[in-house]
């Protein structure tokens, strides 16, 4: 009664609660009712208030978000429904109709009030409209009645909010819902300002950071959104989720989101792994950091590396979550019924599962007996498993040991002044290693047999890696034969990583680039040097690859041909000392081609060679790199000494065309810092101008 009190108090105030809970927005296996009810229950025990429902694998939801529930899947609904409301959590309807969506066809728009009317009518009140993850073209019938994607996405949402009586809570997700997404920017976002523009000011906008799955999320890049917005976003938080990669979960604190947040946020959700039980410690350290900063003060703290926050510390809020995790771990989900027959008047009733009536005898085995679960275990479970960016502090150290262990092995061989060094980290990295098996026997023999289920593979996969690196260890010490698995030529099937996706990636460039664990560095050498005449088939090929990825590029280029793809295709020669080609040891893998004056051949492609854009920036530069140059240096270097030499010339302003699909490119130039969008004549609309001045 006090909760809801409360909730009344801030609307008579023209204030909104924070927002502070789940979302199920994961692709893979929904949780199920089970489950989700008993996150509400968690929910209220540990003050978060919301629940957002968009399983990307519910049809219903998704691929046929038209089709109405049928009477068994509306019971499901309302008992969920009902559940959230007893906890006192606020349940969010979400519909993501963008997949197939013809936003101009008015049956679509009834068809989808339908659907929400039928959700309302199961006691729902809160709703959501998802564009997410979807093509962002616009079919042809939209085109006509829309002049943008975003047009046509803020008019219907605002139709359906008004038509459901304006909610006080209706979360609507953007088609560009992070940084990275955005065309050149954010502040730039011809898309987003549309959104904060049009979208009515009841209606809050779901966003995830800087990228996807954000490492940090700065106060700066909070401001910066919600200026165009003009509203305070609610974060779709994706750290903890893992249904990118079915290898890794994750099970580290909330953190790298200062508190001074807190205030500059309408809410945070967290869409964690796909799997239910291992996100208690995701959740947890949530609610932990919403409680943060209870009276909204913002906090004058600076952001390092090393994180001092003085209102949230994320291993202390580890530990109470870990703490009381253990508890769910120790108490049994297991009827104790469910192995033994029902006792008959005659028969005595047994209390206890695990009593045996067999005695060892002298020299004979002792009956096996299971090691409780530790705090101490659960604590290596999480920083074996911890997050995205980075490995937890144990699962650090195992590296860097196994690390130098390797690169010092000859201190094993030979006696030296360092051997006894080596044998003592040897030893040292043998002891983690056997307190990794320690917790998978303990996490094995668990009551709770239902976390267990979910962690099995993972806690298993990891317990292997682990005791390989181990034999390895103790083969260079000469403590113990060498490994069959690491030694033979036919390997049991359980003693390398396998899968034909694992396969694939290790054929790639630049696999292990991505390892949180950074030494041995892993860098391919380039070399840059002047273009000759020969390297133009060379050239054209890397063109015409590159051209494959660019959308509607032959309709662009037959009715508007751009100047750099003449350049390129060499119908038109650079401008000397104006041309760069990059090599890598497979070869050329990227150019970088300018005209100090690009009038000329404006003029022959029939362009105004008069218009303000090309007065202010006359000089072209454009380029590409192959997608195996990983390294965004060689390219940085090579801009950097054609714009020396196209300043030298005397121009005052060079500029690029790129089309909007070519975002490896937008990003490249977006990050050098200095290439703004600038109005040139004759561009497709699917090309956009970058402009520097030098």
């Amino acid at each position: 009664m006090a909760a809801s009190v409360e909730v009344q108090d801030k609307r008579q105030t023209g204030t909104k609660r924070f927002i502070g809970g789940v979302v199920e927005g994961f692709y893979g296996r929904p949780w199920t009712m089970e489950q989700r009810t008993e996150l509400f229950k968690r929910e209220q025990k540990w003050g978060l208030n919301t629940y957002l429902y968009a399983p990307k694998d519910d049809y219903k939801h998704r691929m046929y978000w038209r089709d109405l529930y049928s009477p068994e899947e509306a019971e499901q609904l309302i008992a969920l429904i009902t559940a959230a409301k007893q906890h006192n959590v606020d349940f969010v309807y979400a519909i993501s109709p963008g997949l197939d969506m013809t936003f101009s066809n008015r049956k679509e728009v009834a068809a989808l009030k339908r659907k929400l009317d039928q959700v309302r009518d199961f006691g729902c009140t809160s709703f959501s409209l998802l564009f997410d993850d979807i093509e962002t073209e616009m079919c042809p019938t939209d085109k006509q009645a829309f002049s943008s994607f975003a047009h046509a996405q803020v008019a219907i949402t605002n139709e359906v909010f008004q038509h459901l009586g304006e909610p006080e809570t209706f979360l609507f997700c953007p088609t560009d819902y992070c940084a990275a997404f955005c065309t050149p920017n954010v502040s730039q976002s011809s898309y987003l300002h549309t959104v904060g523009d049009k979208l009515l000011p009841g209606v809050d906008v779901l966003w995830t950071g800087p990228k996807v799955v954000s490492h940090k999320i700065s106060v700066k890049s909070i401001e910066e959104v919600s200026s165009v917005l003009k509203r305070a976003p609610v974060i779709w938080d994706n750290i903890h989720a893992n249904d990118y990669d079915p290898q890794r979960i994750f099970m580290g604190p909330y953190k790298d989101r200062p508190t001074e947040l807190i205030p500059k946020l309408r809410g945070v959700l967290t869409n964690p792994n796909c799997e239910f039980h291992p996100n208690f410690v995701a959740i947890h350290t949530l609610a932990t950091w919403c409680k943060a900063c209870p009276d909204g003060a913002v906090k004058d703290v600076e952001m390092g590396d090393e994180e001092q926050d003085p209102c949230y510390s994320p291993q202390k809020a580890l530990i109470l979550a870990l703490t009381d995790w253990l508890q769910v771990f120790l108490s049994t989900d297991q009827p104790t019924a469910c192995f033994k027959k029902e006792p008959s008047d005659d028969e005595p009733m047994q209390t206890d599962l695990g009593e045996c009536s067999y005695v060892p005898g002298p020299g004979e085995n002792p009956i096996y007996t299971a090691e409780p679960l530790t705090l101490d275990d659960l604590k290596l479970l999480s920083d074996l498993f911890y997050l995205p960016y980075e490995h937890g502090s144990t699962a650090r150290t195992m590296l860097q040991e196994l690390d130098w262990l390797k690169s010092h092995s000859h201190n094993a061989a030979v006696k030296t002044d360092e051997t006894p060094e080596w044998f003592s980290r040897a030893q040292h990295f043998d002891d983690m290693c056997e307190a990794v098996v320690r917790m998978f026997n303990r996490l094995s023999n668990a009551p709770n047999r239902s976390i267990l289920y979910d962690l099995y593979n993972y806690i298993c996969d990891i317990k292997s890696g682990v005791g390989l690196a181990q034999a390895y260890v103790k083969s260079l010490g000469g403590l113990g034969k060498p490994s069959s698995q690491l030694m033979s030529a036919d390997p049991e099937p359980w003693g390398f990583r396998g899968g034909l996706s694992g396969e694939f990636q290790r054929m790639l460039p630049g696999h292990g680039n991505r390892d949180l664990f950074k030494h041995p560095p892993k860098t391919a050498v380039y070399c840059i040097r002047p273009y000759c005449p020969e390297d133009q088939m060379e050239v054209q090929r890397i063109f015409m690859e590159m051209q494959r990825h660019r959308q509607s590029k032959v309709d662009a280029m037959t009715q508007s041909p751009l100047i750099s793809d003449m350049l390129s295709r060499g119908d038109i020669s650079p401008s000397p000392q104006c041309a760069l080609i990059l090599e890598d040891e497979m070869g050329v893998c990227g150019y970088m081609l300018a005209l100090t004056d690009a009038k000329a051949a404006a003029a022959k492609i029939q362009r105004d060679t008069g218009h303000p854009g090309l007065e202010e920036f006359p000089s072209l530069v454009t380029g590409q790199v192959l997608p195996r140059v990983s390294d965004p240096l060689p390219a940085k270097h090579m801009i950097g000494q054609l714009l020396s030499t196209i300043k030298s010339s005397g121009s005052r302003g060079v500029f690029c065309e790129l089309g909007h699909c070519e975002r490896r490119m937008l990003d490249f130039y977006a990050k050098l810092g200095s290439f703004n969008p600038i109005k040139m004549a004759g561009l497709p609309q699917d090309v956009i101008a970058l402009g520097t001045s030098l």
